[in-house]
């Protein structure tokens, strides 16, 4: 059996899952997260799921080098289209857009039943993924900002409630008052915004762009807002 090293991003959700939680990871593709969790002994069981043949094939192999293939149900299919709620209490979504979470949430009402907890770790879009869960009965109990292959990525711990986001939070994270990489983080998204209304100045309605110079300006207060908590 060869060692197995998870990247920031799957190690940030893996020492965020439960001892002896039943997990699907969503999107498996290699594997390397339940088997990872198999292996260290802190789950018993898994569920890896993924939509195309090949992914699946390759967690297959992950779970066969490193002894623990028997313990994991491979399943070919889209989100949790093949995962019931009585079989898991932990579900994983890395690796994958905002936007295409929220689809996934969305056809599995069931992950706001309130002994769900959902680990997720969007690549893009994150200011979508957020505003839906807040519009849709969720509720960030922890996030945390980690930097993978030189960008900075958030990860969310989200269960069944109810909470209000400011406009930079929607954009920059909840609960990331005292997190090192938040300042980084504000500042490329500002950066990023900026650039934008650039290009669409002239361009694109006066409405739009004024809705993303009001992104900015929230995501500046957000910014003072951590100098403040955060300077000794």
């Amino acid at each position: 059996m060869t060692n197995l090293e998870l990247s920031p991003r799957l190690h940030l959700i893996a020492d965020w899952v439960p001892q002896g939680a039943r997990l699907v990871d969503v999107g498996t593709d290699h594997a390397y997260l339940p088997v990872w969790l198999l292996v260290h002994g802190k789950i018993d069981r898994a569920i890896a799921s993924d939509l195309r043949k090949g992914p699946l094939e390759r967690a297959r192999q992950t779970g066969r080098i490193h002894g623990v293939e028997e313990k994991i149900s491979f399943r070919l299919c889209g989100g949790l289209d093949a995962t019931k709620v009585h079989e898991v209490d932990t579900v994983a979504i890395a690796g994958m857009g905002g936007e295409t979470i929220a689809q996934i949430l969305q056809a599995a009402p069931w992950t706001k039943e309130p002994q769900m907890r959902l680990l997720l770790q969007p690549m893009s879009r994150s200011e979508t993924l957020r505003q839906y869960l807040a519009d849709n009965g969720y509720c960030i109990t922890r996030e945390q900002l980690v930097a993978d292959r030189g960008v900075v990525y958030p990860v969310l711990e989200v269960m069944a409630g109810e909470m209000k986001l400011t406009l930079g939070q929607v954009y920059c994270g909840y609960l990331l008052q005292k997190d090192p990489l938040a300042e980084r983080y504000i500042i490329e998204k500002i950066l990023q915004l900026q650039q934008i209304i650039a290009q669409r100045k002239g361009r694109a309605p006066q409405q739009a762009v004024d809705a993303l110079r009001d992104v900015v300006a929230s995501l500046l207060e957000l910014r003072e807002e951590w100098r403040h908590g955060n300077t000794t």
